[in-house]
């Protein structure tokens, strides 16, 4: 009986791995065939202040969530939040490790999601106090060990070395009332030629579902976070 469990247990464990695989094989064919075609942004999530470091681009990535707090609240929340903190995203960024070979990131950086990725060399390109900043950086995100080189708006907004990509990020929260807003957050990448686009294509085809849920996972922690926020102000 119990070798017949055991065999059983291998079996689903097998069957679950292949159906894993078979999903990210799907998922990797259809990111592959859109590349290069990213859906443009319409009606409120146009962001002009974005699109003057980054009109075109490969690839784009958009979310958002509506928040029972003010614009200012949820922004310094959303600029606050600490990503490592969720074990989803640990297992991530532990995952790439594997996956790509890099080393472990044994630097201690600072909790704030502003503060921990200018540490890594994000640099802020353009801001609105308390509503929103564009963050960017070049990289080749393909090797295993990483690295992000900040630019000045200019030099960004020029920037085509070979064999790199340029990203730009925001936070942004866009006033409802008083009392409510909407976060939005915008990733945009743009390979400088053709050999980094075709490295950069297989790259995101197979490790963006894991950028993505990062970007997912947040917003609903953001979300409590800054009404949570909200609360204690009534109260005090």
């Amino acid at each position: 009986m119990a070798n017949a469990n055991r065999s059983n247990a291998l079996k689903w464990t097998a069957g679950a791995f292949g159906v894993a695989a078979g999903a990210l094989a799907g998922y990797a064919g259809v990111t592959w065939l859109r590349y290069g075609h990213p859906p443009l942004a319409k009606g409120d999530d146009a962001d002009p202040l974005l699109d003057r470091f980054m009109p075109v681009y490969d690839i784009v990535e958009r979310h958002h969530i509506q928040v029972a707090a003010g614009a200012d609240i949820t922004f310094a929340a959303a600029c606050e939040q600490d990503l490592m903190a969720a074990p989803v995203v640990q297992a991530i960024f532990k995952a790439r490790e594997v996956l790509l070979g890099s080393d472990p990131d044994t630097t201690t950086r600072p909790r704030g999601l502003l503060a921990m990725t200018k540490s890594l060399g994000w640099g802020v390109l353009a801001e609105v106090p308390g509503r929103k900043v564009v963050m960017g950086a070049v990289t080749q995100p393909w090797k295993a060990n990483v690295t992000f080189r900040a630019l000045t708006p200019a030099e960004f907004a020029a920037f085509n070395e070979p064999d790199h990509v340029k990203i730009v990020w925001t936070l942004r929260a866009d006033p409802i009332d008083a009392d409510a807003s909407i976060f939005r957050t915008e990733t945009r990448a743009v390979a400088t030629d053709a050999a980094a686009r075709g490295k950069f294509r297989r790259y995101w085809s197979f490790l963006s579902p894991g950028i993505i849920l990062i970007r997912w996972a947040s917003l609903r922690p953001l979300k409590a976070e800054a009404e949570r926020r909200t609360a204690t102000d009534i109260i005090s």
